[in-house]
Parts: C-alpha cells; structure tokens; sequence
C-alpha cells in the first residue's frame, strides 16, 4: 500500500526568518538559499505577507513586492507560492477599509502569490468573510484558518475542541469560499491530544477530500508530537523550516520530521535526507554572518501560560535590544498571563498577539493596568470584532475612560470604512504631496506602514539588520563602543549618560541626566518632562514658546511599536524641547521644559 503523500510548505523565508531574526533578513543574502530548496524538491514556499511585509520597509530598506518578484522569477511559473493575511487587517496591525482588504488581493495576486492563508485572530468569522471574497475574486487559492492556542492553566470558555468545532461550523455556515482549512497555533501550545482530536473533528465535519494542514511551532516544545499527532487524525499537510531557522521559535526542521516520519505510512513531500541536507548546507551559509538571537533556539517552559507566538517573541526582543530594555523581557513575559486571561481569549497571534504584549510591556513599566496599551484597549472595547470570550469587566472600565471610546459591536469594516485615513483618496492625496507617484502600490505601501512607508518610498529608510561583522567593526579599537545612552549609579543615584564617540581613551560626555520622575518641578516653577519607557522620538509637536494646557500632547514616543503621547502635566510655556525626531531615548531622559503658568 503507498504511503499518504504529506504536502509539505517550507516555512523557511517567511516565518523562519520571522521567528528567528524577526523578520530582518535581506533578499540578496538568502536568494542562493531558495535556488537550492528547488534543487532539493521543495514545491511549497511561505513567501511573504504576515510581517515580513512590513519589516522589509522599516527595517531592511527593501520593497516587499520586488522581493515577491524575484521570488517568482527565482522558483519559476509552478511553485505554490503562499503568503499570510489577517482577515480584515491583511498584512496591517489595524483594520482596513474595503477598498484596502481588496488591494491587497489584487497587489499579492499581481506579485506572484498562488494562495493567500487567511486567520482572523479571534476566530470572528465576521472578520474573514469580506477578504476571503476578495482573494477569490483576484483568482487566488484561498486557505481558511482556526487559530489555535492552549488558554494559561485555570481558564474556560475557548480553545477547546468543541470551540474550534463551533468555529469551523460559522465558517461553513457562512458560505465564504475556500480551497483548503489551516489550524494555525502561532504559540506552539496546544496539547498533542487536542490536536489530534481537533483534526479529527474537522475531518469528521468537512466536505471529503478537503485539503486540511497543521501550522505550530516549537516553542513550547510540543511541535514535532502535534504534528505525529495531526498526520495520525488524518492532516494532509504541515509546515516545516530548515536549519538555522528551525526549532526554538521557529517550525521544527525538514529532517526531524523526516526522522520522526521514519517507519510510518507518510510521503513527507517525496522529500530526501540527502537533499535537504545540501539546501541546509547553503543557507547556513548564506546566514552565517547573521546574528542569531538565543531567545530563538530555546523552548520555554513558561509559553504555556504566556502564549507568545515564535514570530512575535523574536520581533519584540530585537526591539527590546534596539532600545536597551531587553533585560525586562522576563517580567514581560510573565505578566502576559494575566493580560491574556482578561482580554477575552483572542487567540495569542498577530495582532493580538502584540496587543498582549504591548499591555504587558504596560503593566511592568507603568504599573499593573495604569497605561492601556491602544490596540489591547480597542481590542476588549470590541473595535476588532467579537473576542471568543467576555473580557473583564473592570478592564473594559478602565479601556473605555482611558481611550475616551465606547465599547461597540459595530462591524470593524463600518468603522475603518468611516475612517478617512484608511481611504484610497487619503493615501493618494499624501503620495501627491510628497511628489511620489500614485501608483497602486505606493498607495498599499502607504497605507500599510504609514510614515515607515512613506520614509521608505521617499528614499529616506534605514537598513537595521543584526549582522557579526557588523558587530566586528563597531568594537574594534573600543571606539564605537561607546555610543549610546547608558545608565550609570553613582553613590547609590542613577544617571542617565549620554556617550558620542571619542579617542580610544578620550571619550566625549555628551550630557548627564539624573534618573528621577518623569516629571519634575524645579523651585523655579519649571518643569521638567522625562521618557517613561525607552523608545525612539516619532513626532514633535509642541514648539517652544507655545502655550500649553495641561494634558496637550507635547511629542509622541515609539516604543515597541506603539505611540505613546507625552503630554504636558500642567498648563504652561514650553521653556525647551529637548530631543528631536528619530532620536532615540532612555527611561528618565530629560525630553522637554515647561515653565508653569
């Protein structure tokens, strides 16, 4: 008897490269890699959509839609190419109006895309209906998702299998069109049973012959058991990565599951040990100058009560390192649990996923639910759509006085349709008046990555990329070594310092600040407004001389990808703006004066 053919999707360009160097891996390095995955007989590629859209724009200095091009070109007519939507959001972390989810149909389709997988994440099958009629209508597969995760131990009420069951059955009752079903488990932390039950059901429930796939990945270091488990139940496809960007955060490796599979009636592709180990060999290789984050080799223990997704985790620690606060990541971490058993149960992937840990990235910095994070805060007022679960009460409470919003069960779409700066008129008109052309592209470049896109299309983009020969050259001769801002204690005092480069022995003090409150009020009635958390300086708004009520916005800081407004603590003359725009910014850091009135 043959062995059951598994399709196999090789995750390695998309969520392998997202999981493991967050996204921030350029094409030109890895390009040999894909030419030799052909050689090895991968037919299946994750080749885009998800965040590596947007990264390439903010951090690579590369057009995502030349990099689809090139892949196509690369792989030829034939390969099944996939990319990552988010219902109504696409490839965005908010919600797009009509016209933008129709775009980005149109704009993948045209850059070389065979199937578009699509997940709303918290399993409103509201939220899928309207993109999945537009990847149908572009002539694209579309693969429908439930996603997937294990609820912190103690919480009810979703997850389970009979809630992916009432899921799949709103999807079928829905009618929306689709090629194929994915249970997607972002976090890696549904149990092996429930999986296999999971798959069971959906097999049970769904039309024969429809084509059902597992996505997971390690990093609760289950993936490999989920997956025997999924193929056991009767899953006719799953997800695997190549070495280095498989395991820990990632998908597990093609030859683990190949080594796992040994002895059972499954084809994994029609896949060979010896090829894929010579496609490994190249893109170790083309990634070796690579620095490889030890967050995203590991299996956590501890993502089981904090689900963060593997392409999440690594995202947020390369930020942490930008902006020196990595060494918080463990308390982030933790109070993720308690943001996740509050918010209503969405399913811990983006961009829930980040409105977790943006709220947990609140709570250790500000103080347990003193600052709402913004999409968490939309998210449990319910401007995304119906969370599977209620989310508490005195959350709401606080969401709704803090964002000055009501909660809603009007559709998402009504409201981004509403939203004048989701319009195609809107980013036209911002593309004319930079002088850049209007092209349909631009325009989804625009209107997905904002002032990042447009920075980006105006030549103005930075490249941030992790690389050890980069590293090489900053330390040699201990001269670059001491750029920065640095946290010094002196006499039991913390001061913020202010280092540019200098001679070996002769470095420059740019400036010193003493760490206090963020706000501080001098005997002689100035005031001084300090950083809370480490970020970057977005925008700036007041000027000095400007006269200021008491709670107007002064500047805005970025900080794991939020904006977080810097507001004036009383009414006053703004006495000095003291930073300025991309400038990036310590906790305690003097930023602006003002003089009370």
């Amino acid at each position: 008897m043959a062995k059951k053919y598994i399709d196999i999707m090789d995750t390695t360009f998309r969520d392998g490269f997202q999981s493991v160097f967050g996204g921030r891996v350029l094409m030109d390095d890895f390009f040999p890699a894909v030419e030799a995955a052909i050689d090895a007989g991968i037919r299946h590629f994750e080749f885009g959509g998800g965040a590596r859209f947007q990264s390439l724009f903010f951090y690579l200095n590369e057009n995502a839609f030349d990099m689809m091009d090139r892949f196509r070109k690369v792989v030829g007519p034939d390969i099944n190419l996939q990319t990552l939507a988010r219902g109504i959001n696409t490839v965005m972390l908010d919600t797009g109006s009509r016209d933008l989810i129709d775009l980005h149909a149109k704009m993948f389709k045209k850059h070389g895309t065979t199937t578009i997988r699509n997940f709303d994440a918290l399993n409103d099958v509201n939220n899928l209906a309207y993109s999945a009629e537009c990847i149908k209508k572009y002539g694209l597969n579309h693969e429908v998702v439930v996603t997937l995760m294990d609820l912190p131990p103690g919480c009810v009420g979703a997850h389970d299998v009979a809630f992916y069951e009432k899921t799949l059955r709103n999807i079928l009752d829905s009618g929306l069109p689709f090629d194929s079903v994915c249970f997607k488990d972002a976090s890696g932390t549904s149990s092996p049973q429930k999986v296999y039950e999971t798959i069971k059901m959906a097999k049970r429930l769904l039309p024969e012959n429809t084509h059902v796939r597992l996505h997971t990945h390690e990093t609760a270091g289950v993936s490999v058991a989920c997956y025997l488990a999924a193929l056991e139940a009767g899953a006719d496809g799953i997800d695997l990565a190549a070495s280095p960007v498989s395991g820990g955060t990632s998908q597990p490796d093609i030859l683990t599951m190949l080594h796992a599979t040994k002895g059972k009636d499954f084809d994994l592709g029609g896949l060979d040990f010896e090829k894929i180990l010579k496609y490994e060999d190249v893109l170790n290789d083309c990634l070796k100058d690579y620095f490889m984050p030890p967050e995203a080799t590991q299996v956590s223990p501890l993502i089981p009560f904090s689900p963060m997704p593997g392409g999440a985790l690594t995202a947020n620690t390369q930020i942490m390192r930008d902006n020196n606060t990595l060494h918080k990541f463990p308390e982030v971490i933790k109070a993720m649990r308690e943001v996740v058993e509050k918010g209503g149960y969405g399913t811990s992937v983006t961009p829930v996923s980040q409105f977790y840990w943006q709220q947990a990235f609140n709570n250790v910095m500000f103080g347990a639910w003193k600052k709402i994070a913004p999409g968490y805060g939309r998210m449990v007022l319910g401007y995304f759509g119906k969370t599977p679960s209620t989310p508490d009460s005195e959350i709401v409470e606080i969401a709704s006085k803090q964002l000055n919003l009501e909660p809603t069960t009007e559709n998402p779409l009504d409201i981004a349709d509403r939203d004048e700066t989701k319009s195609m008129k809107y980013w036209t008109d911002i593309l004319s008046k930079e002088g850049i052309p209007t092209t349909e592209e631009n325009i989804f470049i625009a209107a997905s990555c904002d002032k990042k896109g447009i920075a980006f299309l105006k030549g103005e983009a930075e490249v941030n990329v992790r690389k050890k020969s980069d590293e090489v050259k900053e330390t040699k001769g201990n001269k670059s070594m001491a750029n920065g801002v640095y946290t010094v204690v002196v006499n039991g005092e913390k001061f913020n310092v202010v280092v540019a480069e200098g001679g070996d022995v002769n470095v420059e003090i740019k400036s010193i600040t003493a760490v206090e409150n963020t706000t501080t009020e001098t005997q002689t009635d100035d005031l001084e407004i300090k950083a809370e958390v480490p970020g970057t300086i977005w925008k700036i708004i007041a000027n000095v001389g400007d006269f200021v009520n008491e709670g107007d916005k002064i500047l805005i800081i970025e900080a794991m990808k939020m904006e977080l407004d810097i507001v004036a603590p009383k009414s006053g003359v703004v006495k000095s703006i003291n930073c300025k725009v991309n400038d990036k910014v310590n906790e305690g850091q003097l930023l602006a004066t003002i003089h009370k009135e």
